[in-house]
């Protein structure tokens, strides 16, 4: 069950190897084991692309790519789950992030006024940036295990079930 949901939500390999952004990693793109969905490259997939989601930097959808080949785990998959962090969460997950890496740090969560203005981002990377990034760093490594262990459980239980049936 999980390998055939998964592939309706994936976005199709002829697409991914026409995107003029993923066109610079060549020939990398042509090893089969980046578009085969197993067990195991699903599990990388989902980590690799939740931990790059909490990543706050552009070009999410390249970094995740980039890992996906490096690690050679699902790389449509990897660059859809990326979305996790769109237009509409980012807000949400950003604030979470926040308040994460001031709980580490054991700083008072301070309201920010949002300038913008070159010293409006520069007070707001003073005051904000360290907290939160240590905290989307810290959500990134928690959310990117709990995915891989999830996926991996999901995958092994849907197997065992399927065999059970078939007995």
């Amino acid at each position: 069950m999980p390998k055939k949901t998964i592939q309706r939500f994936i976005p199709k390999t002829e697409d991914l190897k026409a995107s003029k952004h993923l066109k610079f990693f060549g020939e990398w793109l042509h090893n089969p084991n980046l578009w085969h969905l197993n067990r195991r490259s699903a599990a990388g997939a989902f980590a690799i692309g939740l931990f790059v989601a909490f990543i706050p930097l552009p070009s999410q959808m390249i970094i995740a790519a980039a890992l996906a080949i490096l690690f050679k785990v699902n790389l449509p998959l990897s660059v859809a789950l990326v979305w996790v962090s769109n237009p509409f969460t980012i807000p949400a997950i950003f604030y979470f992030c926040y308040l994460v890496g001031a709980s580490i740090l054991g700083k008072a969560i301070t309201q920010v006024h949002i300038e913008f203005s070159w010293e409006g981002i520069e007070h707001l990377i003073a005051t904000v940036g360290p907290s939160f990034l240590l905290g989307s760093l810290v959500c990134g490594i928690f959310f990117s295990i709990c995915g891989y262990f999830s996926i991996n459980a999901l995958w092994r239980y849907s197997v065992r079930r399927r065999y059970r049936k078939r007995r």
